[in-house]
Protein backbone atom coordinates (compact mmCIF):
# COMPACT_ATOMS: atom_id res chain seq x y z
CA UNK A 1 0.00 0.00 0.00
CA UNK A 2 3.24 2.47 1.06
CA UNK A 3 4.26 1.72 -2.54
CA UNK A 4 0.85 2.70 -4.54
CA UNK A 5 0.73 5.76 -1.95
CA UNK A 6 3.87 7.02 -2.88
CA UNK A 7 3.42 6.25 -7.14
CA UNK A 8 0.02 8.30 -6.33
CA UNK A 9 1.57 11.13 -4.45
CA UNK A 10 4.74 11.61 -7.57
CA UNK A 11 1.76 11.68 -9.77
CA UNK A 12 0.25 14.27 -7.89
CA UNK A 13 3.20 16.28 -7.80
CA UNK A 14 4.25 15.87 -11.63
CA UNK A 15 0.95 16.47 -13.08
CA UNK A 16 -0.81 18.84 -10.79
CA UNK A 17 1.69 20.72 -9.16
CA UNK A 18 4.76 21.68 -10.93
CA UNK A 19 5.21 24.93 -9.07
CA UNK A 20 7.72 24.49 -6.19
CA UNK A 21 7.02 24.23 -2.35
CA UNK A 22 7.37 26.57 -0.08
CA UNK A 23 7.37 27.28 3.81
CA UNK A 24 3.81 28.59 3.40
CA UNK A 25 2.95 25.28 2.82
CA UNK A 26 3.57 23.64 6.14
CA UNK A 27 0.74 24.05 8.87
CA UNK A 28 -0.06 24.18 12.47
CA UNK A 29 -2.57 22.03 13.59
CA UNK A 30 -4.48 25.22 14.89
CA UNK A 31 -4.25 25.97 10.98
CA UNK A 32 -5.30 22.63 10.02
CA UNK A 33 -8.55 22.76 12.18
CA UNK A 34 -9.73 25.84 10.94
CA UNK A 35 -9.18 24.69 7.24
CA UNK A 36 -11.45 21.41 9.04
CA UNK A 37 -13.72 24.08 10.34
CA UNK A 38 -14.48 26.15 7.70
CA UNK A 39 -14.97 22.79 5.19
CA UNK A 40 -17.83 21.89 7.71
CA UNK A 41 -19.59 25.22 7.93
CA UNK A 42 -19.10 25.42 3.88
CA UNK A 43 -20.64 22.02 3.37
CA UNK A 44 -23.35 21.85 6.23
CA UNK A 45 -26.37 23.01 4.12
CA UNK A 46 -24.88 22.50 0.59
CA UNK A 47 -26.77 20.79 -1.92
CA UNK A 48 -25.40 17.40 -3.14
CA UNK A 49 -24.02 16.91 -6.71
CA UNK A 50 -23.68 13.81 -8.51
CA UNK A 51 -19.89 13.00 -8.12
CA UNK A 52 -17.75 14.58 -11.47
CA UNK A 53 -16.19 11.76 -13.72
CA UNK A 54 -14.71 13.48 -16.05
CA UNK A 55 -10.83 13.63 -16.46
CA UNK A 56 -10.28 16.78 -17.77
CA UNK A 57 -13.17 18.37 -15.27
CA UNK A 58 -11.36 16.52 -12.44
CA UNK A 59 -7.63 17.78 -13.69
CA UNK A 60 -9.23 21.21 -13.94
CA UNK A 61 -10.39 21.58 -10.20
CA UNK A 62 -7.32 20.54 -9.05
CA UNK A 63 -5.34 23.13 -11.26
CA UNK A 64 -7.79 25.10 -10.05
CA UNK A 65 -7.03 24.66 -6.25
CA UNK A 66 -3.26 24.33 -6.91
CA UNK A 67 -3.16 27.69 -8.57
CA UNK A 68 -4.96 29.40 -5.37
CA UNK A 69 -2.16 27.64 -3.19
CA UNK A 70 0.42 29.40 -5.52
CA UNK A 71 -1.42 32.58 -5.47
CA UNK A 72 -1.84 32.54 -1.76
CA UNK A 73 2.07 31.70 -1.26
CA UNK A 74 3.00 34.23 -3.75
CA UNK A 75 1.29 37.17 -1.22
CA UNK A 76 2.71 35.23 1.34
CA UNK A 77 6.45 35.71 0.28
CA UNK A 78 5.64 39.14 -0.38
CA UNK A 79 5.27 39.38 3.49
CA UNK A 80 1.59 40.35 2.68
CA UNK A 81 0.12 37.75 5.51
CA UNK A 82 1.59 40.55 8.25
CA UNK A 83 0.19 43.59 9.02
CA UNK A 84 1.75 46.17 6.74
CA UNK A 85 4.72 43.27 5.88
CA UNK A 86 3.48 43.96 2.08
CA UNK A 87 5.36 46.59 1.27
CA UNK A 88 8.19 45.82 3.05
CA UNK A 89 9.97 42.50 2.19
CA UNK A 90 13.38 42.93 1.06
CA UNK A 91 14.46 41.88 -2.57
CA UNK A 92 18.28 40.48 -3.12
CA UNK A 93 20.57 41.88 -6.01
CA UNK A 94 23.05 39.32 -7.97
CA UNK A 95 25.77 41.22 -10.10
CA UNK A 96 25.65 38.39 -12.67
CA UNK A 97 22.26 36.42 -12.97
CA UNK A 98 23.91 34.33 -15.65
CA UNK A 99 26.13 32.76 -13.14
CA UNK A 100 24.01 32.82 -10.01
CA UNK A 101 20.18 34.56 -9.23
CA UNK A 102 19.05 35.18 -5.67
CA UNK A 103 16.13 35.73 -3.19
CA UNK A 104 15.95 37.06 0.24
CA UNK A 105 14.22 34.51 2.66
CA UNK A 106 14.39 36.31 6.00
CA UNK A 107 11.29 37.06 8.03
CA UNK A 108 11.87 40.71 7.95
CA UNK A 109 14.30 43.75 6.93
CA UNK A 110 17.49 43.34 8.73
CA UNK A 111 18.75 46.18 11.02
CA UNK A 112 22.31 47.50 11.40
CA UNK A 113 24.53 45.70 8.59
CA UNK A 114 23.42 44.81 5.41
CA UNK A 115 23.91 41.45 4.58
CA UNK A 116 26.12 40.49 1.40
CA UNK A 117 28.75 38.38 0.45
CA UNK A 118 30.86 37.05 -2.62
CA UNK A 119 30.23 33.39 -4.45
CA UNK A 120 32.44 31.85 -6.85
CA UNK A 121 30.70 28.69 -8.80
CA UNK A 122 33.52 26.38 -9.99
CA UNK A 123 30.92 23.41 -10.97
CA UNK A 124 27.12 23.12 -11.35
CA UNK A 125 25.52 19.75 -10.22
CA UNK A 126 24.83 17.26 -12.51
CA UNK A 127 22.34 14.30 -13.06
CA UNK A 128 23.31 10.96 -13.56
CA UNK A 129 23.23 10.03 -17.03
CA UNK A 130 22.80 6.43 -18.42
CA UNK A 131 23.62 5.61 -22.46
CA UNK A 132 22.32 2.30 -24.02
CA UNK A 133 24.09 0.54 -26.49
CA UNK A 134 23.51 1.83 -30.40
CA UNK A 135 21.46 -0.36 -32.57
CA UNK A 136 20.82 -0.72 -36.19
CA UNK A 137 16.79 -0.03 -37.36
CA UNK A 138 16.85 -3.46 -37.49
CA UNK A 139 14.37 -6.50 -35.68
CA UNK A 140 15.27 -6.96 -32.02
CA UNK A 141 17.96 -9.59 -31.53
CA UNK A 142 15.42 -11.19 -28.53
CA UNK A 143 13.14 -14.04 -28.70
CA UNK A 144 9.25 -12.69 -28.76
CA UNK A 145 8.25 -12.53 -25.04
CA UNK A 146 7.44 -10.46 -21.70
CA UNK A 147 10.69 -8.65 -20.30
CA UNK A 148 10.76 -6.91 -17.58
CA UNK A 149 13.82 -4.83 -15.87
CA UNK A 150 13.75 -2.87 -12.42
CA UNK A 151 14.94 0.99 -11.30
CA UNK A 152 15.72 1.75 -8.12
CA UNK A 153 15.60 5.37 -7.40
CA UNK A 154 14.72 7.51 -4.48
CA UNK A 155 14.63 4.95 -2.07
CA UNK A 156 12.10 3.30 -4.69
CA UNK A 157 11.94 0.24 -6.83
CA UNK A 158 9.51 -0.09 -9.72
CA UNK A 159 9.60 -3.09 -11.91
CA UNK A 160 8.85 -2.31 -16.41
CA UNK A 161 6.80 -5.11 -17.89
CA UNK A 162 6.49 -5.30 -21.85
CA UNK A 163 6.83 -7.53 -24.37
CA UNK A 164 8.60 -7.45 -27.78
CA UNK A 165 6.54 -8.95 -30.97
CA UNK A 166 8.42 -10.77 -33.55
CA UNK A 167 8.56 -8.13 -36.09
CA UNK A 168 9.22 -5.26 -33.94
CA UNK A 169 12.76 -3.41 -34.57
CA UNK A 170 15.37 -2.13 -31.89
CA UNK A 171 14.15 1.55 -32.60
CA UNK A 172 10.43 0.20 -31.97
CA UNK A 173 11.09 -1.27 -28.83
CA UNK A 174 12.96 1.64 -27.45
CA UNK A 175 10.51 4.20 -28.26
CA UNK A 176 7.85 2.18 -26.74
CA UNK A 177 10.26 1.72 -23.53
CA UNK A 178 11.21 5.71 -23.58
CA UNK A 179 7.71 6.57 -23.78
CA UNK A 180 6.75 3.78 -20.71
CA UNK A 181 9.42 5.63 -18.39
CA UNK A 182 7.98 9.34 -18.93
CA UNK A 183 4.42 8.03 -18.73
CA UNK A 184 5.72 6.45 -14.94
CA UNK A 185 6.97 10.04 -13.64
CA UNK A 186 9.81 7.84 -11.20
CA UNK A 187 12.01 10.93 -12.00
CA UNK A 188 14.01 9.85 -14.75
CA UNK A 189 13.84 11.64 -18.16
CA UNK A 190 13.95 8.97 -21.20
CA UNK A 191 14.74 9.80 -25.05
CA UNK A 192 15.49 7.72 -27.91
CA UNK A 193 19.08 9.16 -29.40
CA UNK A 194 20.26 9.04 -32.94
CA UNK A 195 23.79 8.65 -34.78
CA UNK A 196 24.83 7.51 -37.89
CA UNK A 197 21.23 5.49 -38.18
CA UNK A 198 21.80 3.98 -34.95
CA UNK A 199 19.56 4.59 -32.09
CA UNK A 200 20.15 4.57 -28.29
CA UNK A 201 18.02 4.66 -25.49
CA UNK A 202 18.93 7.75 -22.99
CA UNK A 203 17.74 8.01 -19.23
CA UNK A 204 18.74 11.02 -17.12
CA UNK A 205 17.64 11.63 -13.63
CA UNK A 206 16.03 14.81 -12.65
CA UNK A 207 17.42 15.21 -9.37
CA UNK A 208 21.34 16.35 -9.47
CA UNK A 209 24.39 15.91 -7.08
CA UNK A 210 24.96 12.73 -4.57
CA UNK A 211 23.48 13.70 -1.10
CA UNK A 212 24.39 11.00 1.84
CA UNK A 213 27.04 9.37 1.07
CA UNK A 214 25.01 7.39 -2.16
CA UNK A 215 27.08 6.22 -5.26
CA UNK A 216 24.59 6.90 -7.84
CA UNK A 217 21.04 8.36 -8.52
CA UNK A 218 19.49 5.23 -10.17
CA UNK A 219 20.14 1.54 -10.66
CA UNK A 220 18.73 -0.38 -13.59
CA UNK A 221 18.56 -3.96 -13.04
CA UNK A 222 16.68 -7.59 -14.09
CA UNK A 223 18.59 -10.29 -12.33
CA UNK A 224 15.68 -10.54 -9.95
CA UNK A 225 12.99 -9.29 -12.13
CA UNK A 226 9.59 -11.11 -11.98
CA UNK A 227 9.53 -11.66 -15.55
CA UNK A 228 12.33 -12.50 -18.37
CA UNK A 229 15.96 -10.98 -18.74
CA UNK A 230 18.30 -10.21 -20.79
CA UNK A 231 16.81 -6.63 -22.05
CA UNK A 232 19.15 -4.58 -19.40
CA UNK A 233 22.27 -6.27 -20.86
CA UNK A 234 20.65 -6.47 -24.90
CA UNK A 235 19.92 -2.34 -24.76
CA UNK A 236 22.65 -1.46 -22.38
CA UNK A 237 20.52 0.02 -20.33
CA UNK A 238 22.76 -0.25 -17.28
CA UNK A 239 25.94 1.93 -18.27
CA UNK A 240 26.44 4.93 -16.62
CA UNK A 241 27.37 7.37 -19.81
CA UNK A 242 27.67 10.42 -16.93
CA UNK A 243 28.15 9.96 -13.54
CA UNK A 244 26.15 12.68 -11.18
CA UNK A 245 28.01 15.45 -9.38
CA UNK A 246 27.67 17.99 -6.73
CA UNK A 247 27.91 21.75 -6.86
CA UNK A 248 31.04 23.10 -6.34
CA UNK A 249 31.33 26.80 -5.30
CA UNK A 250 33.45 29.23 -2.82
CA UNK A 251 31.04 31.35 -0.13
CA UNK A 252 33.09 34.46 0.61
CA UNK A 253 36.29 32.53 -0.48
CA UNK A 254 35.50 29.30 1.60
CA UNK A 255 34.93 26.33 0.05
CA UNK A 256 31.53 24.96 -0.87
CA UNK A 257 29.78 22.14 -2.42
CA UNK A 258 25.69 21.25 -2.42
CA UNK A 259 24.03 18.08 -3.88
CA UNK A 260 21.68 20.55 -5.97
CA UNK A 261 22.03 23.99 -7.67
CA UNK A 262 19.29 25.39 -5.58
CA UNK A 263 20.45 26.13 -2.24
CA UNK A 264 20.16 28.74 1.45
CA UNK A 265 22.82 30.59 2.44
CA UNK A 266 22.84 31.81 6.06
CA UNK A 267 18.90 31.23 6.09
CA UNK A 268 18.73 34.68 4.84
CA UNK A 269 19.40 33.69 0.70
CA UNK A 270 17.35 31.10 -1.77
CA UNK A 271 20.64 31.15 -4.61
CA UNK A 272 19.85 29.36 -7.73
CA UNK A 273 23.28 28.49 -10.16
CA UNK A 274 22.68 29.01 -13.41
CA UNK A 275 26.30 28.53 -14.51
CA UNK A 276 30.75 28.59 -13.80
CA UNK A 277 31.95 31.91 -12.62
CA UNK A 278 34.40 33.56 -15.18
CA UNK A 279 37.98 32.84 -13.49
CA UNK A 280 38.91 35.28 -10.94
CA UNK A 281 35.53 37.37 -11.14
CA UNK A 282 33.16 36.42 -8.14
CA UNK A 283 29.76 37.40 -8.06
CA UNK A 284 28.47 39.34 -5.25
CA UNK A 285 24.90 38.86 -3.93
CA UNK A 286 23.16 41.58 -1.58
CA UNK A 287 19.99 43.47 -0.76
CA UNK A 288 18.49 45.98 -3.08
CA UNK A 289 17.22 49.37 -2.36
CA UNK A 290 13.93 50.14 -0.82
CA UNK A 291 12.41 51.53 -4.16
CA UNK A 292 13.76 48.46 -5.65
CA UNK A 293 12.43 45.77 -3.39
CA UNK A 294 8.99 47.85 -3.42
CA UNK A 295 8.88 47.81 -7.55
CA UNK A 296 10.05 44.11 -6.89
CA UNK A 297 6.91 43.66 -4.31
CA UNK A 298 4.55 45.08 -6.85
CA UNK A 299 5.66 43.55 -9.91
CA UNK A 300 5.80 40.33 -7.92
CA UNK A 301 2.01 40.85 -6.90
CA UNK A 302 0.85 41.94 -10.14
CA UNK A 303 2.59 38.26 -11.67
CA UNK A 304 1.19 36.43 -9.14
CA UNK A 305 -2.56 37.52 -9.67
CA UNK A 306 -1.80 37.15 -13.62
CA UNK A 307 -0.88 33.73 -13.50
CA UNK A 308 -3.82 32.94 -11.81
CA UNK A 309 -6.06 34.66 -14.19
CA UNK A 310 -4.48 33.20 -17.43
CA UNK A 311 -4.47 29.56 -15.33
CA UNK A 312 -8.32 30.11 -15.45
CA UNK A 313 -9.00 31.21 -18.72
CA UNK A 314 -6.85 28.93 -19.95
CA UNK A 315 -9.91 26.44 -19.46
CA UNK A 316 -12.58 28.85 -21.28
CA UNK A 317 -13.53 26.63 -23.80
CA UNK A 318 -13.76 23.20 -21.49
CA UNK A 319 -15.23 24.68 -18.72
CA UNK A 320 -18.19 26.66 -19.02
CA UNK A 321 -17.70 28.36 -15.07
CA UNK A 322 -14.25 29.35 -15.26
CA UNK A 323 -15.66 32.53 -17.25
CA UNK A 324 -17.18 33.37 -13.73
CA UNK A 325 -13.96 32.82 -11.59
CA UNK A 326 -12.43 35.25 -14.49
CA UNK A 327 -15.26 37.56 -14.24
CA UNK A 328 -14.87 38.13 -9.93
CA UNK A 329 -11.04 38.37 -10.09
CA UNK A 330 -11.39 40.90 -12.97
CA UNK A 331 -13.95 42.87 -10.69
CA UNK A 332 -11.48 42.48 -7.44
CA UNK A 333 -8.75 44.32 -10.08
CA UNK A 334 -12.34 46.58 -10.76
CA UNK A 335 -12.34 47.74 -7.15
CA UNK A 336 -8.85 49.46 -6.98
CA UNK A 337 -8.93 50.33 -10.99
CA UNK A 338 -8.42 53.92 -10.41
CA UNK A 339 -5.84 53.75 -7.15
CA UNK A 340 -3.71 51.49 -9.56
CA UNK A 341 -3.78 53.62 -12.94
CA UNK A 342 -2.44 56.37 -10.80
CA UNK A 343 0.64 53.84 -9.96
CA UNK A 344 1.19 52.81 -13.70
CA UNK A 345 -1.39 49.47 -13.68
CA UNK A 346 -3.59 48.98 -16.05
CA UNK A 347 -6.71 46.98 -16.58
CA UNK A 348 -6.47 44.55 -19.88
CA UNK A 349 -9.97 43.11 -21.48
CA UNK A 350 -8.55 39.74 -20.38
CA UNK A 351 -8.47 40.36 -16.77
CA UNK A 352 -5.02 40.78 -16.78
CA UNK A 353 -3.06 43.42 -15.18
CA UNK A 354 -0.29 45.23 -16.98
CA UNK A 355 2.16 47.35 -15.18
CA UNK A 356 4.75 50.04 -16.29
CA UNK A 357 7.87 49.98 -13.82
CA UNK A 358 8.57 53.97 -14.95
CA UNK A 359 5.43 55.27 -13.81
CA UNK A 360 5.47 53.18 -10.33
CA UNK A 361 8.94 53.61 -9.56
CA UNK A 362 8.53 57.66 -10.16
CA UNK A 363 5.27 57.43 -8.12
CA UNK A 364 7.08 55.53 -5.07
CA UNK A 365 9.75 57.99 -5.45
CA UNK A 366 7.27 61.09 -5.25
CA UNK A 367 5.80 59.47 -2.19
CA UNK A 368 6.40 61.02 1.19
CA UNK A 369 4.73 57.86 3.27
CA UNK A 370 5.15 55.03 0.70
CA UNK A 371 3.27 52.87 3.26
CA UNK A 372 0.35 55.15 2.80
CA UNK A 373 0.37 55.33 -0.26
CA UNK A 374 0.34 52.26 -1.27
CA UNK A 375 -2.37 50.96 1.31
CA UNK A 376 -4.87 49.97 -1.79
CA UNK A 377 -2.31 47.35 -2.43
CA UNK A 378 -2.79 45.82 1.37
CA UNK A 379 -6.81 46.06 0.52
CA UNK A 380 -6.11 44.09 -2.68
CA UNK A 381 -3.82 41.55 -2.08
CA UNK A 382 -6.08 41.10 0.82
CA UNK A 383 -9.07 40.16 -1.49
CA UNK A 384 -6.99 38.09 -3.42
CA UNK A 385 -6.14 35.98 -0.54
CA UNK A 386 -9.98 35.61 0.47
CA UNK A 387 -10.09 34.59 -3.02
CA UNK A 388 -7.65 32.30 -3.73
CA UNK A 389 -8.89 30.47 0.20
CA UNK A 390 -12.36 30.18 -0.80
CA UNK A 391 -11.30 28.42 -4.47
CA UNK A 392 -8.73 26.41 -2.10
CA UNK A 393 -11.54 25.26 -0.21
CA UNK A 394 -14.10 24.17 -2.70
CA UNK A 395 -12.57 24.70 -6.21
CA UNK A 396 -15.97 22.25 -7.25
CA UNK A 397 -17.70 26.26 -6.83
CA UNK A 398 -16.12 26.82 -10.49
CA UNK A 399 -17.18 23.32 -12.07
CA UNK A 400 -20.59 22.36 -13.96
CA UNK A 401 -22.25 19.89 -11.61
CA UNK A 402 -25.74 18.25 -11.77
CA UNK A 403 -27.60 18.87 -8.48
CA UNK A 404 -29.01 15.89 -6.73
CA UNK A 405 -31.20 17.14 -3.77
CA UNK A 406 -31.08 20.41 -1.20
CA UNK A 407 -30.39 19.11 2.38
CA UNK A 408 -33.54 19.22 4.97
CA UNK A 409 -32.38 22.22 6.54
CA UNK A 410 -31.53 21.80 10.35
CA UNK A 411 -31.91 18.43 10.04
CA UNK A 412 -28.95 17.17 8.00
CA UNK A 413 -25.27 15.34 8.83
CA UNK A 414 -22.17 17.25 8.39
CA UNK A 415 -20.23 15.14 5.75
CA UNK A 416 -17.06 17.64 5.59
CA UNK A 417 -15.06 15.94 3.04
CA UNK A 418 -18.22 16.25 0.17
CA UNK A 419 -16.87 19.75 -0.87
CA UNK A 420 -13.60 18.29 -0.93
CA UNK A 421 -14.35 15.63 -3.66
CA UNK A 422 -11.15 16.95 -6.01
CA UNK A 423 -8.84 14.82 -3.23
CA UNK A 424 -9.82 11.61 -3.96
CA UNK A 425 -9.40 11.95 -7.86
CA UNK A 426 -5.56 11.81 -8.10
CA UNK A 427 -5.77 8.33 -7.10
CA UNK A 428 -8.28 7.47 -9.87
CA UNK A 429 -6.35 4.61 -11.62
CA UNK A 430 -4.31 3.39 -8.77
CA UNK A 431 -7.04 2.12 -6.60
Amino acid sequence: MGAVLNTVYNNYLTTYAPKSLTRYDTHKKSELRSVYNSIVKLNKESPWYLPTTNRETQKYAVDLKENARALHNTIAQLGGLEENGLLNKKSAFSTDENVASATYIGAKAPEGMVPEFTLEVQSLASPQENLGLFLPDSKVGLPADTYSFDIAINDMNYEFQFSIGEDETNKEVQERLARLINNSDIGLKASVEESDRLTSLKLVSESTGLAGGREQIFAITDDRTSKTAGTVAYFGLDYTSREASNAQFKVNGEDRSASSNHFTVGKLFEVQLNGVSPEGEPVSIGLKTDLESLTDNVTHLIQGYNDFVKAASSYLESQSKSRQLVKEMGNIAGLYNDSLESMGMSLNEDGTLEIDKSRLRQAADASENVTDTFAYLRDFSNALLSKSRQVSLNPMDYVERTMVAYKNPGHNFVSPYATSAYSGMMFNGYC
